[in-house]
């Protein structure tokens, strides 16, 4: 399995265009030692030459430009891309399939929750539907078989229901319902390596136990350090849990988590802008470096 970031930031990246934080106002001057990042998503194939991408966020098209492999170049339109996988429907994984419209079908696989979020109140696939057709595999988080990804052969996956929010422009925002946001399990037909992938993962429950106990690489929620970071930071008043994202410091946190399953190899992705472990010279950098904890950067190639 081969697993390549496309983009490993948070909504607005990094730097966020109207943001002076530490962070976003330090790396523009040259003053930390840090890497530019796009919005999160990720490309997985079994074979170099098939990939299914997991998450389309607004920038895809900057992304697929610095990813070779997604044009093969074999015929006059042509796409490595063979579908598309969504883990829930925020904008900032979502928009990119605007971007995606000149192709004759969309292939996406997503829940009925983000089906329906998609359809209503936010209305791409609707608007999708004047441009190329939307071809949806529905997503069944009850289901515990793994199921093909049609056009991306050798990988087999299972959508994993998560505790976490649904967008803000959803009816069921303050209503979670099973199924607005999943992890993915992803696995390798012919090594039966496998994968999770679960960039809003709000809360640790007890099914999600025996995956990180057994799978071998978890790509997880990055995206707050504390709870209370965008208070801190001056930039916003929620806190992280209630934006539905675990964050790594404090009691119950990802750092506490991870420390439980010494098996897999651990990556950290869709880190907010404020984060300090996007300071590579930062102690909180150089505390997850020490647990084995990596952070996830654009380009970054996991194989398996």
């Amino acid at each position: 399995m081969i697993v390549h970031v496309l983009g490993s930031a948070a909504g607005g990246g990094f730097p966020q265009w109207n943001c002076n934080c530490t962070n976003c106002d330090g790396l523009r001057r040259g003053r930390i030692r840090a890497s530019p990042r796009t919005q999160s998503s990720i490309a997985v194939s079994a074979d170099g030459a098939s990939w299914a991408l997991f998450n389309a966020s607004p920038d895809i098209l900057t992304q697929l430009r610095a990813f070779p492999e997604a044009q093969p170049a074999r015929r006059l339109r042509d796409s490595a891309i063979a579908a598309v996988v969504l883990v829930d429907s925020q904008i900032d994984h979502t928009t990119g399939l605007l971007m995606l419209r000149e192709g004759k079908r969309l292939r996406v696989h997503c829940t009925e929750c983000v089906h329906e979020d998609l359809t209503t109140g936010n209305p791409l696939f609707r608007v999708l539907e004047h441009y190329c057709e939307v071809d949806w595999r529905r997503l069944d988080t009850r289901d515990e078989r793994f199921a093909a990804i049609d056009g991306v052969p050798g990988l087999a996956f299972r959508a994993i229901a998560l505790a976490s929010k649904a967008p803000p422009y959803s009816p069921h925002r303050l209503a979670p319902r099973e199924g607005d946001n999943v992890g993915v399990l992803i696995r390798d037909e012919r090594s039966a390596k496998t994968l999770f992938y679960a960039p809003g993962l709000g809360e640790m429950q007890p099914h999600l136990a025996p995956i990180f106990e057994t799978v071998d690489c978890l790509l997880v929620d990055g995206t707050f350090w504390t709870d209370d970071e965008m208070i801190r930071a001056g930039v916003g008043t929620k806190r992280a849990r209630d934006m539905g994202h675990l964050p790594q410091a404090g009691p119950g946190g990802m750092i506490e988590v991870l420390a439980r399953y010494p098996r897999p190899r651990k990556v950290l992705i869709h880190i907010n802008n404020t984060n300090p472990i996007l300071d590579e010279d930062s102690a909180e950098r150089a505390q997850l470096a020490a647990l084995g904890i990596e952070v996830a950067a654009d380009g970054m190639r996991i194989t398996m």
